[in-house]
C-alpha cells in the first residue's frame, strides 16, 4: 500500500509492509516527486514496510507463525563521532502466519513518518515462533537471539528516504532455511520439531522487479514445483500453487539465471533473463518428465 503526500506537506511518511515469497519480505515503496525546492534533512518521509514469504513444504504444513515485537532502524549521521542512531518504527507486537504471504502476496507492518536521510540497516525484534503440522501437532521454538539483540539486515546501498516521498521496503523471510526440520521429513508424523534461525532479506522495492510465471507439464498445471532465482548464489525462491503460478517480488534489477523443478521431472534453466527495475518479467517453464531407466537384459 502507497501513501501519496502533496507538496505541501514537509513530513516524510515512512510506511512498512509485511509480505511472504518463498522468503518474508519487507517493502518500502517510494513515490515520485519534485523536491528542487526542498531540502532532505528539513523533512521527514513515509515509510511502508511490508513482509513476505519464501517457499517451505506446505504439503506438510498447516501454520508457520512468527510473532514480531520492534522493528528498527539505524540513520547514518554527518559525523561518526555521534554514532548512528536507531529509530523505532515499530513497537508493539504482531503475529503473522507467514504460509498466508507466498506468491508475492505481503502484509503491512509498519505505516510512519520517519526522518529523512541515509538507513544502513533494519533490525527485527522476533520474540517466539512456532509451526503446526498437518496432523495436528504444534512445536514451539526457541528464538535465538532474536528478542534480545534483535535480527540484523544490511542495506545495500543505503536506503535513501527523501523528504514528501513515501519510501516501501519490503522484507522477504526465508521460511525454508528459518525453519529447520528435525526427524523424518518424509511425512508430518515423522517430525519431530525445528530449529529457528531466521533468514530475513531486506530490499529497496524502488531498486527491485517482479518475476512470475506459470509451470506446467504438456499445457497441465503442476502444484509445489520448485522455482528459484540465482546470481552467483540463490537470492530467493518460491512454490507453485494449484494452477502453476510462482511470483517472486524484490528482485533487484540486473541478469539472472531462473531455474524450476520437481520431482520426476527434468530441472529447466534459463540463463541471461532481465529484471528491470519497477517492471514486470514473465517466464514461463515447461517441464518433461524423467524417463526411467530400463535395465538391459
Amino acid at each position: 500500500m502507497h501513501l501519496h503526500l502533496t507538496k505541501t506537506n514537509v513530513m516524510k511518511k515512512i510506511k512498512l509492509l509485511l509480505g511472504i515469497l518463498s522468503v518474508l519480505t519487507l517493502l518500502f515503496a517510494t513515490a515520485c516527486q519534485d523536491l528542487d525546492s526542498v531540502k532532505d534533512t528539513d523533512q521527514q518521509g513515509h515509510l511502508v514496510i511490508k513482509l513476505t514469504d519464501a517457499p517451505f513444504p506446505i504439503d506438510m504444513i498447516d501454520s508457520a507463525m512468527v510473532t514480531i515485537t520492534k522493528i528498527e532502524m539505524r540513520k547514518k549521521s554527518e559525523g561518526e563521532e555521534l554514532g548512528y542512531p536507531y529509530i523505532t518504527v515499530l513497537e508493539e507486537p504482531v503475529e503473522f502466519n507467514l504460509l498466508d504471504l507466498r506468491n508475492g502476496i505481503t502484509a503491512d507492518l509498519v505505516d510512519i513518518e520517519i526522518e529523512a536521510g541515509n538507513y544502513d540497516l533494519i533490525r527485527l525484534y522476533v520474540e517466539e515462533a512456532s509451526l503446526t503440522v498437518k496432523e495436528g501437532e504444534t512445536f514451539s521454538l526457541k528464538v535465538p537471539s532474536g528478542s534480545q539483540t534483535g535480527i540484523k539486515m544490511f542495506m545495500e546501498p543505503d536506503l535513501h528516504v527523501a523528504g514528501g516521498l513515501t519510501t516501501d521496503v519490503l522484507l522477504d523471510f526465508n521460511v525454508e532455511k528459518s525453519f529447520i526440520l528435525k526427524g523424518n521429513t518424509k511425512s508430518p508424523a515423522g517430525i519431530k520439531g525445528f530449529n529457528f534461525k531466521p533468514v530475513i532479506r531486506a530490499v529497496n522495492i524502488t531498486t527491485a522487479g517482479t518475476i512470475e510465471g506459470l509451470v506446467t507439464n504438456s499445457d497441465t498445471a503442476i502444484q509445489a514445483a520448485s522455482v528459484w532465482i540465482e546470481q552467483d548464489t540463490v537470492i530467493t525462491s518460491a512454490f507453485t500453487d494449484t494452477v502453476g503460478y510462482y511470483a517472486m517480488p524484490g528482485i533487484p534489477a540486473g541478469l539472472y539465471t531462473i531455474s524450476a523443478t520437481i520431482e520426476g521431472f527434468d530441472t529447466v534453466a534459463y540463463e541471461g533473463v532481465e529484471i528491470i527495475e519497477g517492471n514486470l518479467t514473465i517466464q514461463n517453464f515447461s517441464l518433461t518428465p524423467v524417463e526411467e531407466e530400463t535395465e538391459e537384459e
